[in-house]
């Protein structure tokens, strides 16, 4: 599975907003996967960031 699909079903089990750290723990990614695939989804607008420093999917 792609990483951003990994980040984004993670984000979506966790059922609230989530850094990358915990991104990382959820997955098991590198911090620097999870890193590039969340800017990726920034930059697709596909996550949104409600709390500071966390970030939630769009919908």
């Amino acid at each position: 599975m792609e990483p951003k699909n990994q980040i984004l079903e993670a984000m979506r089990a966790a059922g609230e907003p989530v850094n990358a750290g915990k991104l990382v723990e959820m997955t098991g990614l590198d911090r620097k996967v999870v890193d590039k695939a969340m800017d990726a989804l920034k930059k697709s607008d596909e996550i949104e960031s409600p709390v500071r420093c966390k970030w939630a999917p769009k919908g």
